[in-house]
């Protein structure tokens, strides 16, 4: 159960001019976008009206320092908040046109379509390496066999995993190092195809090596999904992402959208001092 009810999400606020001016909803090229978006435990704000779009193939980096909403954000782009009854999300998030707070989808739907990637990685440790990536189509109530052999082989390719556990799959998950129960994850989140998948610093738990491998992943998988990922590191926001939104705590400890752009203007020519400010690392 949860205090959040489809029609309790409030639609009577606009956007700002200014936040409309940078984040006119353009759906050929836009796979999500924010309206005044806010979120808040047991009455305390923790998210403030934050409205950007998300670029349909693009890696989209929130970066900020911690406390700042990134990740209350980013669990709001598949209602995961649903979960938590003291939590309260207002505004809207459109997926493909379709607001995913307005009740014509349910939350279930939302979650195959806006997967997730946990900041450590979370395989179910009883099950098979083959059963883990397809949990998610099981569930889905997908049984057939071929089908599901197929899956698992497509995704685990494109998680760059394949041929390190080709001749294994029935193994216990538990058998693979950090990297590779990571990008397990990754592949699980993949095989139901969703439109975008939601990533929260997949590579802080992990060794340079395991977080080159996952950061090259990335680059190799926006052609097939959408990420957005939640990264305290800022050359790696720098090196992996297409477009920047920069989140503040503001006076009330709600997050704030500071500054949204192409990584390259955020990180060169902001167009706020707080953003220069925070990439150029003289706090957080």
């Amino acid at each position: 159960m949860t205090d959040h009810h489809p029609e309790a999400v409030s639609r009577t606020g606009s956007p700002s001019q200014a936040s409309l001016e940078s984040t006119a909803f353009d759906a050929t090229s836009s796979i999500m976008v924010l309206r005044d978006l806010s979120v808040s435990f047991s009455g305390r704000p923790a998210l403030r009206n934050v409205s950007f779009d998300i670029a349909i193939g693009q890696v989209t980096a929130l970066i900020g320092p911690s406390g700042s909403g990134k990740t209350t954000l980013l669990r709001a782009l598949n209602r995961m908040h649903d979960t938590v009854r003291a939590a309260k999300v207002t505004g809207s998030v459109y997926l493909a046109s379709v607001d995913i707070y307005g009740g014509a989808i349910p939350p279930t739907l939302v979650r195959s379509r806006v997967g997730m990637v946990f900041q450590r990685p979370n395989p179910f440790p009883t099950m098979s390496i083959f059963d883990n990536v397809v949990s998610g189509l099981r569930f889905n109530g997908v049984r057939n066999k071929a089908l599901l052999e197929e899956a698992a082989e497509s995704a685990l390719i494109a998680a760059a995993l394949w041929d390190e556990v080709r001749d294994r799959l029935k193994a216990s998950a538990s058998t693979l190092s950090g990297g590779q129960q990571q990008r397990l994850c990754i592949a699980r989140a993949l095989a139901v195809e969703p439109e975008v998948l939601l990533m929260d610093e997949p590579t802080s738990a992990l060794d340079p090596l395991a977080t080159r491998r996952i950061e090259d992943l990335i680059g190799e998988l926006k052609d097939r999904v959408t990420i957005v990922i939640v990264t305290h590191n800022m050359q790696q926001a720098a090196r992996i992402s297409d477009r920047c939104a920069f989140l503040l705590m503001a006076e009330d400890r709600a997050g704030e959208l500071i500054e949204f752009g192409p990584t390259k203007q955020l990180f060169s020519a902001p167009r706020d001092q707080r953003t220069e400010d925070y990439v150029s690392g003289r706090f957080g």
